[in-house]
């Protein structure tokens, strides 16, 4: 999530008030999950696990819980509470406001665009030409959808990320600052969700067709012509590539990769990154002619126990 316009160390640790440790004016651009941070982004960190990757990620501005050395080139932001925190900078840069119309004023809707009866379009949405949006459809604010994308009924996009940190009192929840962005040619069957990024976009790319009733999670990125048929669950941070197939009733892992040309198929746990160009099966995932080997091997042999 980029500010509009950028803040100095100062101006954010200000807003936190917290300590911090680097030059009164350095730089901020945004915030960003450590899976897309780049210079410019603070990177939160509250477990002395991640300590190390935070810092030597591309951000250039840590929120941290413990005072330690600051890399050359960067700056910290210490806090008693860093998940607190960067819900706070979420708050004040990108705040929640109320809608008071059913399309926004400030949404762009292109040229030969039909939107149906009952349709929900938030602030600042760019809708391309020749789009159908079907009716009770659900767009939330600062959602791109490109050019000839259908969006079948009760579909909603830019949902909030499934993303909590567990305390004494309950669950808090990671406000979600990102976006969903839809390229051309895009087409979304009936009832599907598509969450928002946390901090980033969860995008859906050029030519890939989804069937009804899928979920995809905060920050996945699928790829070229895909195709994703009803009832699969692809959770967040996936990167699914080019022309990837997933059948019916797949479920993922979050933060896996699924390779180009893959073939997924039904009723499938991808419960780890796979190559593509092959076809998998079972869970947990493999080969689809090596489990089904499997399991005639384990047909085989259990009538030759019965025999006994």
């Amino acid at each position: 999530m980029k500010f509009k316009k950028p803040q100095t160390l100062e101006q954010i640790a200000t807003l936190l008030n917290v300590e911090f440790i680097g030059e009164n004016d350095f730089p901020i651009t945004g915030i960003n999950e450590i899976h897309v941070v780049e210079k410019g982004d603070i990177v939160f960190v509250d477990h002395p696990k991640y300590y190390d990757k935070a810092l030597n990620s591309a951000a250039t501005t840590i929120l941290i819980n413990k005072k330690v050395d600051c890399p050359e080139g960067k700056s910290l932001l210490v806090s008693d509470d860093p998940f607190r925190d960067f819900n706070k900078i979420t708050k004040h840069f990108n705040p929640f406001i109320a809608s008071k119309s059913s399309i926004a004023e400030s949404a762009i809707i292109g040229k030969g665009t039909i939107i149906q009866p009952n349709v929900f379009i938030g602030d600042n949405v760019t809708i391309g030409e020749n789009c159908v949006i079907h009716p009770n459809v659900t767009i939330y604010s600062n959602s791109v959808i490109g050019n000839n994308v259908t969006i079948h009924a009760n579909t909603v996009l830019g949902s909030d990320a499934f993303y909590y940190k567990n305390r004494k009192e309950g669950f808090d929840k990671l406000i979600s600052g990102g976006r969903v962005v839809l390229e051309d040619n895009v087409d979304l069957g009936a009832s599907c969700t598509i969450d928002k990024g946390v901090t980033g976009d969860t995008t859906i790319r050029r030519g890939t067709k989804i069937d009804n009733q899928v979920h995809v999670g905060h920050d996945t990125v699928i790829g070229k012509k895909c195709l994703i048929a009803s009832q699969t669950g692809i959770a967040g941070c996936v990167i699914i590539e080019d022309e990837v197939t997933l059948w019916g009733q797949v479920g993922t892992n979050s933060g896996i990769t699924i390779g180009k040309g893959a073939v997924i198929l039904g009723q499938t746990g991808v419960t780890k990154s796979v190559p593509g160009g092959k076809s998998y099966f079972g869970t947990p995932i493999s080969e689809s002619r090596e489990k089904l080997r499997e399991l005639a091997e384990i047909k085989q042999f259990l009538k030759a126990q019965k025999k006994k």
